[in-house]
C-alpha cells in the first residue's frame, strides 16, 4: 500500500515529536559531557558528537526496522514501547552523576556518542515503530530531531516543566504507536482488519490504560514524597 504525501508528513512529524519527547536525558548528557571544555571546543564536541550519534542512531533504527519484519517481533516491540510510555510518565528520578565530563575534545565526543547509544534504545524502538518500515522516514526524522534536541534541549526541557501535559501527550502518542505495532503483527493483522471496531477499541484501551496507570503512579509517588517531607 502506497503512502500518501499527507501520511508521510504526519508520520514524519510523529517521529520528530517522539524523539524530542524521549531525548531530554540525552540532551542533558551531552551538556554534562562537554561541560569542562572551553566554549569553542564545546561547540566542536557537540557538533561532532551529535553527528556520530545521529549516524549510530540511524543504523540502529534501520536494524530494528528490519528486525520488526521477523514474526512476533512487532508484538515484542509494541509491548516494550508500552513500558516506555508508562516509564515516561512515572520516571522522575534522572541520575546523571555517572556521566563524566570529557577532559579533551576526543573524550567528550566519545562520551556523547556512547551515552546517546546507551540511553537511546527507547527512541530507536519508538521511531522504528512509527516509521512503519519506511527507511526514508527513519533517516529524515532522526536528521531533523537529534540536532533540535542538542541545540534546543534547554528550551524543550523548560517547556515540559512549564506544561506537564506535554508528557501526557507524549505518552499517549507512544501508547498509540505501541498498540498500532501490535495490531500490525502479521499473526493478528487479519483479525484486526476484519474487526475494525475491536482494533480501535484495543488501541484506545492501551492509550487510556497507560495514561491512567501512569497518572495514578505519579499521584501516589507525589503523596509519598509529601508525607516524607512533613
Amino acid at each position: 500500500m502506497e503512502t500518501t504525501a499527507a501520511e508521510f508528513f504526519l508520520a514524519l512529524i510523529n517521529i520528530v515529536f517522539l524523539d524530542l519527547i524521549l531525548a531530554g536525558d540525552n540532551a542533558i548528557v551531552i551538556g554534562l559531557a562537554a561541560r569542562n571544555l572551553q566554549k569553542e571546543t564545546q561547540k566542536k564536541a557537540i557538533i561532532y558528537g551529535t553527528a556520530g550519534a545521529v549516524i549510530l542512531r540511524i543504523i540502529a533504527t534501520i536494524l530494528v526496522v528490519w528486525l520488526l519484519n521477523i514474526p512476533w517481533l512487532l508484538l515484542v516491540g509494541g509491548v516494550l514501547l508500552i513500558g516506555i510510555a508508562y516509564k515516561l510518565m512515572t520516571d522522575d528520578n534522572n541520575d546523571h552523576g555517572s556521566i563524566k565530563a570529557g577532559k579533551n575534545l576526543g573524550a567528550a565526543i566519545r562520551t556523547i556518542i556512547v551515552a546517546d547509544a546507551a540511553m537511546g534504545l527507547d527512541n530507536v524502538i519508538a521511531v522504528a515503530g512509527a516509521a512503519k518500515h519506511n527507511m526514508i522516514l527513519v533517516t529524515l526524522g532522526l536528521l531533523i530531531s537529534v540536532p533540535i534536541v542538542v541545540w534546543g534541549s534547554t528550551l524543550f526541557i523548560k517547556l515540559i516543566n512549564r506544561f506537564p501535559w506535554i508528557i501526557y501527550v507524549g505518552s499517549a502518542v507512544l501508547a498509540y504507536t505501541a498498540s498500532s505495532m501490535i495490531t500490525e503483527e502479521k499473526h493478528f493483522m487479519g483479525y484486526f482488519e476484519a474487526h475494525q471496531i475491536i482494533k480501535y477499541l484495543f488501541i484506545a484501551a492501551i492509550i487510556v490504560g497507560v495514561l491512567t496507570a501512569g497518572h495514578l503512579k505519579k499521584r501516589s509517588a507525589g503523596r509519598r514524597q509529601s508525607s516524607s517531607q512533613s
